[in-house]
């Protein structure tokens, strides 16, 4: 592309050639020693030293950016020690169009003089001007996974000696140091990724550790003092050491969750992992491979092998929570896993075995279920090695009050408020609701409370909704009794209000003065 020139005598190009390869072995020797941090000096002094091997100006590494209509010089040495043109800055490939055209195309770039380009390199010639550069050769690199790479030698004058071994000099010299760039980049990259995963890992192990002393403190103290829940702990202390299988039945809302967690809290495999599996929430085409795994391809968008949870398990707990909504076609495999202790990913032959304590929990009846032949009997009995009932919170009213503190104070805490004080009408309407939703719904209902009561005292600003939930009149109640019972109800929820839309007669279908008469009648007092 470029003229040619005349090359240096035999001799003197043989020396020449000896000192470049010496230059080049030490190179490659110190290079693969050298810390990421290390190569960039170790490069800029070896462009230095290649000033007098080549006998030039200038020699810089240019690089073409990802968008392709910038380059940027990223080393340079100059004899002068400061290079026309901006290192380390991206500057537009329009500069320099017919050059870099010819880079990305990688075709070496070589002239004597501008005047020698051909025409359509007006806009070059000019650039090359304004850097002060007028003969060039620029040969484009190649190495590793990177071909954005051009090393090349430029010269304020006309006509620089090159001899015909030049070019397998420079791009001997390009392929090292960009070779050895690349993998210094990919070394830089791979410590990087290396230091995140140990802080994700290191904050991984310290959320664990914040969120098992959290649980270990929700579940060591599952509120309540009652004969109901007392029974419940001491069936819970029975079967914990072993590794029997656990059936826990109850009510939504009731806790059955937490009765897990703390069965596991308790049992030898505590330091184990307990993986959780709500069989009503996964999708009926994923259950399974989120269960027992599965290998790429298995079926599609299976992408990527993934591990099923009854694998990551091993020698620790699994809860499956709403086991009365796995699907009948897979409690075969899940009776297999109870039985045998093995399984296979789907997509794969190969059986995976494992040793897993596995504690289930339903709302539903179980024998109703097997019954409709909607749950295969023999996985029933393989379940109900050892039912566990929670009994709902209407059974256990007595621990209405400590759970209600509990609530209030764990929502207040969240909040920066401070109740003093939960005033006994409030407590007595808590006591007094059926609590269809049992647990649940008490935190749910006390956490409203706490959002709306500026404090200190709580308040109970909507009324029970004692319609969705018809309790069963008692027969032994006389007429007076009922209706005593029905106004004082009243009133609590009215905050012994008499008069107002939403006052107590109004909500009885009485007249104030009515209301009244009744109240003294039946010898009712405000608290």
């Amino acid at each position: 592309m470029g003229r040619k020139v005349k090359g240096q005598p035999s001799g003197s190009r043989n020396r020449t050639t000896m000192a470049f390869e010496d230059f080049l072995a030490g190179l490659s020797t110190r290079v693969v020693a050298l810390e990421p941090e290390q190569v960039e000096g170790e490069i800029q002094s070896a462009l230095k030293e290649c000033l007098s091997l080549f006998g030039t100006d200038r020699i810089n590494l240019m690089r073409l950016q990802p968008c392709r209509t910038q380059f940027m010089v990223t080393h340079n040495a100059d004899v002068s020690g400061t290079p026309p043109y901006p290192v380390g800055t991206p500057l537009p490939v329009s500069l320099f169009p017919w050059i870099a055209r010819k880079l990305i195309e990688r075709v070496v770039v070589s002239f004597a003089r501008p005047e020698d380009l051909p025409a359509e390199a007006a806009l070059d010639r000019r650039s090359l001007d304004m850097f002060q550069t007028r003969s060039s050769t620029y040969i484009p690199i190649a190495a590793l996974r990177s071909s954005e790479y051009s090393i090349g030698i430029s010269s304020s004058a006309d006509g620089i000696d090159r001899p015909e071994d030049l070019l397998p000099k420079l791009r001997l010299l390009g392929e090292l140091i960009v070779n050895t760039l690349e993998r210094s980049k990919a070394e830089l990259e791979l410590r990087e990724r290396l230091e995140e995963i140990e802080r994700l890992k290191s904050r991984l192990e310290q959320e664990n550790i914040v969120l098992r002393d959290e649980i270990k403190a929700g579940k060591g103290m599952i509120i309540g003092d009652s004969d109901a829940l007392n029974y419940v702990l001491f069936r819970l202390k029975q079967v914990a050491p072993t590794d029997a299988t656990v059936l826990i039945l109850g009510e939504t809302g009731t806790g059955k969750s937490m009765v897990a967690h703390a069965l596991h809290d308790m049992s030898t495999r505590r330091d184990r992992p307990m993986i959780t599996v709500n069989c009503a929430a996964l999708p009926l085409n994923l259950i399974e491979s989120e269960l027992f795994g599965r290998e790429k391809g298995a079926f599609t968008g299976a992408h990527a092998r993934q591990v099923g949870r009854f694998e990551i398990a091993n020698n620790g707990t699994i809860f499956l929570d709403e086991i009365g909504e796995m699907p009948l076609e897979l409690q075969a495999k899940l009776l297999r896993v109870l039985q045998d202790g093995e399984f296979e990913r789907l997509g794969s032959p190969r059986t995976i075995r494992v040793d897993v304590r596995v504690i289930a929990s339903t709302c539903r009846d179980l024998k109703e279920e097997v019954r409709n032949r909607r749950f295969r009997e023999d996985l029933y009995y393989r379940l109900n090695v050892f039912p566990v009932s929670i009994p709902p919170l209407a059974k256990r009213t007595g621990d209405i009050p400590l759970l209600v503190e509990h609530f209030v104070a764990k929502h207040a805490r969240k909040l920066g408020k401070t109740f003093a004080s939960i005033p006994k009408g409030t407590m007595w309407a808590l006591q007094e609701y059926p609590w269809p939703g049992n647990v649940r719904e008490l935190e749910h209902v006390i956490e409203q409370a706490v959002i709306m009561s500026p404090g200190p005292v709580l308040l109970l600003f909507d009324q029970l909704d004692r319609e969705a939930c018809p309790v069963e009149p008692d027969g032994s109640k006389t007429l007076e009794a009922v209706e005593r019972e029905h106004i004082l109800r009243v009133l609590h929820e009215t905050r012994w209000r008499i008069e107002g839309q939403r006052g107590a007669a109004a909500v009885l279908g009485l007249n104030p003065s009515t209301l009244r008469f009744r109240i003294r009648r039946l010898g009712i007092k405000r608290p």
